[in-house]
């Protein structure tokens, strides 16, 4: 296995390939539900982008390049195709690898994702200009808002799990602006998913303050896929109802499977 060295890559398990790809903000370890439930069948594969996480900075950020960077680990692993879940900025990455190399992935899933330019530039951009200049403490309750739906930020039971990841944010450089940059002034991938021969499943927390039910629509419409919404999350559907995700991945996977053996 030869994967790209400036990635923080972590592994386990054994078979069939997944490729857990991160939202903006977060690190691999957002998918430690995903990890445990499917290591035992099959070989999970967590990363963290450039500039993010444990891996390398970098001054080249765009969606183009990370995409590059994905495939390059897939092509590293030497192990066929892999299914791809990706989580809002994973989301961006997972799409355009069901639209531009279908040859390299079994199937795809988007969470809390869209396919559309971001629709909420004007609000955003300030947002990146002010963490540019002061980290991301200061902006701890914007993030969190955006990140998690109502609900897990209301559950007390949640209490631990909101206090590491409000900690993870409120740590962040100023230099993450320039990975929230390349989120928020993205291309769009809609026009290129038409005529998609990849399985694409888009799942969308219903409490999601980003990318909705809508975007989640959009993209199942243009790919051919399946939308599915998942009540009382938001955008961080995969952490806050790991359960609902996990099951709607498996099935996912397995009708992935059963498309390929037609």
């Amino acid at each position: 296995m030869t994967t790209p060295a400036h990635l923080h890559i972590e592994t386990s398990g054994a078979g069939t390939p997944i490729v857990f790809s991160h939202s903006l903000f977060f690190d691999s370890s957002m998918f430690h539900h995903q990890d445990s439930f499917f290591a035992p069948s099959h070989l999970v594969v967590r990363y963290d982008h450039r500039g993010q996480g444990r891996s390398a900075a970098s001054d080249t950020l765009d969606m183009d390049t990370l995409t590059a960077d994905a495939i390059a680990l897939i092509e590293g692993l030497n192990a066929g195709p892999v299914h791809f879940v990706g989580n809002s900025l994973g989301g961006f990455v997972a799409l355009r690898l069901a639209a531009r190399r279908p040859d390299l992935v079994l199937s795809v899933a988007a969470l809390g994702s869209s396919a559309e330019a971001e629709h909420r530039q004007a609000e955003f951009a300030p947002l990146v200009e002010a963490m540019r200049a002061q980290g991301a403490a200061p902006l701890v309750d914007i993030l969190m808002h955006i990140m998690f739906g109502d609900t897990f930020l209301a559950d007390p039971a949640r209490a631990d799990v909101k206090a590491h990841w409000r900690a993870k944010m409120a740590a962040l450089p100023g230099s993450i602006a320039d990975a929230a940059h390349a989120v928020v002034f993205r291309a769009p991938v809609l026009d290129e998913l038409r005529g998609c021969r990849v399985p694409v499943l888009a799942i969308a927390g219903a409490e999601d303050h980003a990318y909705g039910p809508t975007e989640a629509a959009n993209i199942a419409a243009a790919s051919g896929g399946q939308a599915v919404t998942v009540s009382r999350a938001g955008h961080s559907v995969a952490l806050e109802e790991p359960a609902a995700v996990n099951a709607l991945l498996a099935a996912h996977f397995a009708q992935s499977a059963q498309r390929k053996a037609a």
